[in-house]
């Protein structure tokens, strides 16, 4: 093991080894279920902006996004504007309500004024499907990071770290809760943004502060020439590939307000105004960020031997820290390459945790004390169950993980986000604001939106058909050879949420379920004021 390699495995011992203090720190804090679910409500507005921004700004984002944008130029940008102004969305229809009108899960909204059981069994898969297909995305983002620090290309130690990613991420949800989680995820935003930072003004510098020059260094890089700048790259290619774009679009715009492990958040601050808050100063930290990735990503087009990266790109920023730090073998390469990729795993491991924990709670509070139990269960029993749940999560995302490792991680985020927009989305914008909803809409709007989206989502080249056209490798889930694909688009949204709110009308306009008229009230007063919002559900 080389300098650089010892560097590198001390700097990421150092931050496993502050997460886990703040881990157990965090347990001895957490004494009941409202500690390890909502962290005691006591978090600030600027607290919570800050563990959101770490919540949201995933491996996706950081290595995922830099890498599409250093293989594609401008259509890889468009990731980064989809992710950010999905945030006006979340601010302007859901935080607030859904602080106000909800105690622990989505559920608990949807749930207020249906039937429990089908409501709550519905957002709960919804939940841990949603919550799967973004653990995917960190766990290939951990493999490849370990294996570039490591100087390794063997598959299975790559498997080894993916495995060592899952074990950790849950013990900090089983040890820490919500506020292990929540600390977790605070001080990594901030080492993500002071990191980020750092690179951005190196490789500025090295293009004298001229934004201009670094993006027509990367044009030239590229071989692309100006065809890197503009449209069309990727997206534009085919009638195919411009309803891609599309797709892609609507579930980055659209997905966010529906995200779970984003909208727990919400309920960890004491007020209506603190959730106001938390989502300005997460609009802030995220727009300030993937302002970052615009360098990152042209940078690493610029600078980067496009030789050393990935098929993926999930290596561009680390990459490009060791070349701005003074390229392979020197000490400022070294340094800053164990740096960033120390900063990529604490991100990794604060999203993985949130994901965990979100579907976890959801498991327990939903299915297990709402549906099998009828609301009577302890809250021991409860979080003993939440506990089991995030091992038994957290397994399913080991093993899926491991055969999906040739995806580009934000690509995979961008799928969570189109289940997230078809499946709840569409129920919790028509619980809000449609008195006549019910509870047969509710459910055909989240299992039309879930089975339709991950249907799609299987027979697409994202599981099998694709091919590398230079190398023959296969760039799907599957192995080369193996092609069952006959949905042509690699993201459904397109299809998927029109399809989610179209079920939600059709399953409320055929119900026979008198209105509830009463209770639709109730919430729009819950939702406006927040009065009410912590006790019990309970009819």
């Amino acid at each position: 093991m080389d300098g650089s390699q010892i560097l590198t495995t001390v700097l990421f011992l150092a931050v496993v080894a502050i997460t886990v203090g703040i881990t157990f720190w965090a347990s001895r804090q957490t004494k009941t279920a409202a500690d390890y679910y909502a962290g005691g409500r006591g978090f600030s507005g600027f607290q919570n902006g800050l563990a959101i921004g770490g919540d949201y700004m995933s491996a996706a984002s950081f290595l995922g996004i830099s890498g599409a944008i250093a293989l594609s130029g401008y259509d890889g940008f468009l990731y980064s504007i989809g992710f950010l102004v999905a945030w006006l969305v979340a601010l302007l229809l859901v935080a607030e309500v859904l602080r106000n009108s909800g105690r622990y899960t989505m559920a608990d909204q949807l749930a207020y004024r249906m039937k429990q059981r089908p409501v709550r069994m519905a957002a709960a898969t919804s939940t841990v499907v949603v919550s799967i297909f973004y653990l995917l995305a960190q766990m290939v983002g951990a493999g490849a990071l370990v294996a570039l620090l490591l100087g390794v290309e063997d598959q299975a130690v790559k498997n080894i770290v993916i495995l060592f990613v899952g074990a950790l991420m849950i013990f900090y949800v089983t040890v820490g809760g919500m506020k292990g989680t929540t600390w977790v995820q605070i001080v990594k935003a901030v080492l993500l943004m002071t990191g980020s930072a750092l690179i951005v003004i190196l490789v500025l510098a090295q293009f004298g502060f001229n934004l201009s020059e670094l993006l027509g260094s990367a044009a030239d890089a590229s071989g692309k020439g100006d065809a890197f700048l503009q449209p069309g790259l990727k997206y534009g290619l085919s009638f195919t590939s411009e309803m891609d774009f599309v797709s892609l679009g609507l579930a980055l715009v659209l997905g966010t307000a529906g995200l779970p492990h984003i909208l727990i958040r919400f309920y960890t601050v004491p007020t209506s105004a603190d959730a106001r808050k938390s989502v300005l100063w997460a609009i802030g930290l995220i727009g300030v960020f993937y302002l970052f990735t615009l360098v990152l990503g042209f940078g690493a087009a610029a600078l980067v031997d496009p030789a050393t990266l990935d098929k993926a790109g999930n290596l561009a920023a680390p990459l490009l820290a060791q070349e701005v730090g003074g390229g392979e073998g020197s000490v400022g390469g070294a340094v800053l390459l164990a740096l960033i990729s120390a900063v990529a795993f604490a991100t990794i491991l604060a999203v993985v945790a949130g994901l965990t924990l979100t579907s976890s709670v959801s498991v327990a509070h939903d299915i297990y004390n709402s549906v099998i139990k009828h609301g009577k269960a302890s809250e021991k029993d409860e979080l003993k169950v939440s506990r089991w749940a995030a091992a038994g999560i957290g397994l399913i995302a080991i093993l899926l993980a491991i055969p999906a490792q040739s995806l580009n991680i934000a690509f995979l985020v961008a799928l969570a986000f189109a289940v997230a927009a078809s499946a709840n989305l569409p129920a919790i914008i028509y619980n809000m604001f449609w008195k006549r909803f019910n509870t047969r809409g509710a459910v055909w709007s989240i299992y039309g939106g879930l089975i339709s989206c991950v249907g799609l989502v299987f027979f697409s080249p994202v599981v099998s058909g694709k091919v590398d056209p230079a190398t023959g490798d296969s760039l799907s889930l599957f192995p080369a050879g193996i092609d069952f694909s006959w949905f042509p688009l690699e993201n459904p949204g397109i299809i998927s949420i029109p399809l989610g709110f179209f079920l939600g009308w059709l399953g409320t306009v055929t119900s026979k379920e008198p209105e509830t008229a009463e209770r639709y009230i109730e919430l729009e007063v819950r939702a406006l004021t927040g009065a009410g919002s912590e006790k019990a559900i309970t009819h």
